[in-house]
């Protein structure tokens, strides 16, 4: 099987996974009664555009700022109920709304310069000063958006090391340096992805009995089979003899 063949079948894959899984959550936590409804739908739908974003994202292919754009901003919106609700994902809904949102259309300049004739992206690396800064950058913003996040916790527990905003704080971070490096088409943004992808399954795991969450652990399970796939299509793209 061709390369180019198995990225298509692996990403109708991806899409009928996110179908079935959204659907049948949808069916079994839908209640007629539950004037909260609206936020399930929601929910699916914000999941369905994500994964078309980054099933388009891991082919390269520019598109993915616009499902991306319908994306972040229903999980931003999403994590913010859940945050009144008094879980985690006050962190999350601000990185979203003032952050991912505007990038979607930075991202969408910046790979328009760098389009190849069959439609995708010209992908690139970093060197390693550039990785050992995205690192350092990454640990402290850590440490910064734990304490920020610490005097917003809604919780309970009033303990200094909070699990919820450790949950809350390391998404916030491999989001910010993934969208950043995704912008500029680095091939590094995957690692970030991939940790966004296991962080927010913990924390929607731990997002109480709010009927949507399941919805989101079984979209960032998908996320993070296709993280993995993208990381392996970009390292091939992104190889010495396709850098400028």
């Amino acid at each position: 099987m061709t390369d180019k063949k198995f990225n298509s079948w692996f990403g109708s894959f991806i899409l009928a996974g996110i179908l079935i899984s959204v659907a049948i959550i949808t069916y079994i936590k839908y209640d007629a009664s539950n004037p909260r409804n609206w936020l399930l739908i929601i929910s699916a739908i914000g999941s369905l555009a994500g994964v078309l974003s980054t099933i388009l994202s891991a082919n390269a292919r520019i598109l993915t700022f616009v499902f991306g754009l319908v994306d972040v901003t229903l999980y931003g919106a999403m994590c913010l109920v859940n945050w009144y609700g008094g879980q985690s994902g006050l962190g999350n809904a601000m990185l979203h709304f003032v952050y991912f949102v505007p990038m979607q259309f930075v991202g969408l300049w910046q790979w328009r310069k760098r389009l190849t004739g069959d439609g995708r992206v010209t992908a690139r690396r970093l060197t390693p000063s550039q990785r050992w800064k995205c690192l350092l950058l990454f640990l402290g913003g850590l440490v910064i958006a734990y304490f920020i996040l610490l005097r917003f916790d809604r919780s309970a527990d009033s303990s200094l090391f909070r699990l919820a905003v450790v949950l809350d704080a390391l998404p916030l971070m491999f989001n910010i340096l993934g969208q950043m490096l995704m912008s500029m088409a680095y091939m590094e943004q995957w690692f970030f992805w991939i940790g966004v992808n296991i962080t927010s399954i913990l924390m929607w795991s731990f997002a109480g009995d709010s009927g949507y969450a399941p919805i989101y652990i079984a979209k960032y399970s998908f996320y993070l089979l296709n993280a993995l796939n993208g990381l392996r299509i970009w390292m091939t793209l992104s190889r010495d003899d396709n850098r400028l």
